[in-house]
């Protein structure tokens, strides 16, 4: 990362400009005052995808998936841990493919869960398939570490 990082707001989706040694001290949206880390994924829409896909700084993970779907019910609390683990480093984010899918047929989801890695709007990693927390941060951490040599 470079010295300054681009962080969407959560909450509003505005870009915030940090410096990257400061990514663990959370800070604040500029423009709504709330927190720019909380530990959750976020709801990734066709509204706000852009936002946190393609003009933030930080790597966005992002879990295809539909309520239907039982591996990605029972994916779903190992997601949300992962969340918690890899903020500040990596946002996570949910697309539900039955609400969005638009965002499913850009990228070509044809099983879910689908998990995608993105980074400035490129794609670097993908997994298909249900895996726990843990499973979860390795990958995502070993196909980040991948991306940067």
């Amino acid at each position: 990362m470079s010295d300054t990082v681009l962080i969407a707001c959560p909450h509003c989706h505005t870009l915030n400009r940090m410096p990257a040694t400061r990514l663990d001290d959370a800070g604040q949206c500029g423009k709504c005052k709330q927190a720019l880390f909380n530990g959750q994924a976020l709801h990734l829409t066709g509204t706000n995808f852009a936002s946190h896909a393609e003009r933030s700084s930080l790597p966005l993970l992002v879990d295809f998936w539909a309520a239907w779907c039982g591996p990605c019910r029972s994916m779903a609390p190992a997601f949300a841990s992962a969340a918690a683990k890899l903020e500040p480093r990596v946002r996570l984010g949910k697309v539900n493919t039955e609400e969005e899918p638009g965002l499913a047929a850009r990228f070509g989801i044809r099983s879910i869960p689908t998990l995608v890695l993105l980074h400035e709007g490129q794609e670097i990693a993908r997994h298909s398939g249900a895996i726990g927390s843990e499973d979860i941060c390795h990958w995502t951490l070993a196909n980040l570490g991948r991306h940067a040599s």
